[in-house]
């Protein structure tokens, strides 16, 4: 990630690019660098703004999804932003659809790739064991379907974060509230244009919870991209982009 990260009170974020502004959303153990092929093929066409969400910043107690989506809207008033573009992967995606059932004038579209919101099957019925770091590197492979992807990088991340009491504590409380926030009600209320992008492979959000987002919103649009995991902008960015650029021309969204 070339660029530096800003700051504005309590908020940390990159930005690049102009025009309408475009909010990227990353997941649990998301970070910036996972949106860098989507900031640098949209940056010409939006003011791309990728916030770090408090993963591990909040109070234990009141850290959830909810109080990251809070979090985001404290954000979009401090930036000053009117209408929104957001795009949210995993937990990013579930924090874009708390944050636009509450706040539904503030934004103009919402893009989910590998949402949860509705089942996601994160460390399944195990905890994250600490110290087992074959463990962690089967569970971040998971994540994608070529597990060359799972850089030792990421591994370490990972490992690092679940290594730190006060990290997976809270870990565990935001992927608890996360299965607790079901949004399945709440689809046929969220009127606006929504693009879902999935991997066909993904066993963390399944294609079937694909299926049941687009069957709930009153207007969305689902395209798939095979041999593709839980991560789609990181494994297969380039046809990504090609989806969701094609989605905006189509939908007449920030075009040139």
């Amino acid at each position: 990630m070339e660029h530096a990260i800003q700051e504005l009170g309590d908020y940390r974020y990159v930005e690049s690019g102009q025009g309408e502004p475009l909010v990227l959303l990353h997941g649990l153990f998301g970070a910036l660098s996972n949106f860098e092929e989507v900031r640098t093929h949209f940056a010409p066409r939006f003011r791309v703004i990728i916030p770090i969400l408090p993963i591990y910043e909040l109070p234990l107690l009141s850290t959830s999804a909810k109080s990251i989506a809070e979090h985001i809207a404290g954000f979009v008033e401090a930036m000053g932003l009117d209408r929104v573009h957001l795009l949210g992967n995993s937990l990013g995606g579930h924090v874009g659809l708390i944050y636009t059932r509450k706040h539904p004038e503030k934004v103009a579209s919402l893009t989910l790739t590998a949402s949860s919101g509705l089942y996601e099957n994160a460390f399944g019925n195990s905890f994250p064991r600490r110290e087992d770091k074959t463990f962690i590197r089967e569970k971040v492979a998971v994540t994608f379907y070529d597990p060359k992807h799972a850089t030792e990088e990421l591994v370490d991340e990972c490992f690092e974060a679940v290594n730190s009491r006060e990290k997976v504590l809270r870990i565990l409380a935001i992927a608890k509230s996360a299965i607790r926030h079901n949004m399945a009600k709440d689809l046929p209320k969220m009127d606006l244009p929504v693009c879902l992008i999935w991997g066909r492979n993904d066993v963390i959000t399944p294609p079937e919870v694909a299926e049941e987002f687009h069957a709930g919103f009153p207007d969305s649009d689902l395209f798939w991209i095979d041999q593709c995991g839980h991560a789609p902008m990181m494994e297969h960015p380039a046809e990504f982009n090609r989806l969701l650029s094609a989605w905006y021309d189509a939908r007449g969204i920030a075009k040139a």
